[in-house]
């Protein structure tokens, strides 16, 4: 198999699993969280400095749209990440899910039109420079990390499981490569 080929799989493989972590997991398990809670239990606030789980899903959706449509797609970055803490924002559960939805089109028309070249490039993202590859594995983990604080609220505030993996037999044992 020729170099080229290998490299299309490779950026096959990888975008995949960016849209299986962030759109199967990550965006599924915030909208299943949202469907559980009330209108005040999302702006709730753990403590005066701590973010509400309506703040972290403006929050998260900035950032994927930062580094993401704006960092790898290349279009204006019109974020303003300060603005997303700010506590002014009241949007409903119906709103939130919009923000999600249009945030993983975007992603999504971005993802579609990557090659590899652009996946090895270089590119400057708030004080940081990553390359396009960086920049997905980076909204994986960042957004991950928020789905966690997101799931943790949702469960205290409802007394509730997630049951996020449903009647998968979790307790299986690795058997290698399948």
């Amino acid at each position: 198999m020729n170099p080229s080929a290998y490299s299309s799989i490779y950026k096959a493989t990888l975008l995949t699993e960016v849209r299986r972590r962030l759109f199967e997991e990550s965006f599924a398990r915030i909208r299943q969280c949202l469907g559980m809670l009330t209108p005040d239990q999302i702006w709730q606030q753990p403590s005066k400095i701590s973010n509400s789980i309506g703040t972290l899903i403006v929050h998260v959706c900035g950032n994927s749209r930062q580094w993401i449509v704006s960092g790898l797609g290349q279009r204006p970055d019109k974020r303003e990440r300060t603005t997303e803490f700010s506590g002014k924002y009241t949007y409903t559960a119906s709103e939130l899910l919009n923000m999600l939805d249009e945030v993983e089109k975007e992603v999504e028309d971005v993802l579609n039109q990557l090659n590899t070249e652009q996946l090895l490039a270089t590119y400057q993202v708030q004080a940081f420079r990553e390359t396009g590859m960086s920049m997905l594995i980076h909204v994986i983990e960042h957004t991950s990390y928020h789905v966690g604080q997101i799931t943790y609220l949702t469960k205290w505030m409802t007394d509730q499981q997630t049951n996020y993996y449903g009647d998968i037999d979790l307790e299986s044992k690795n058997e290698g490569p399948v």
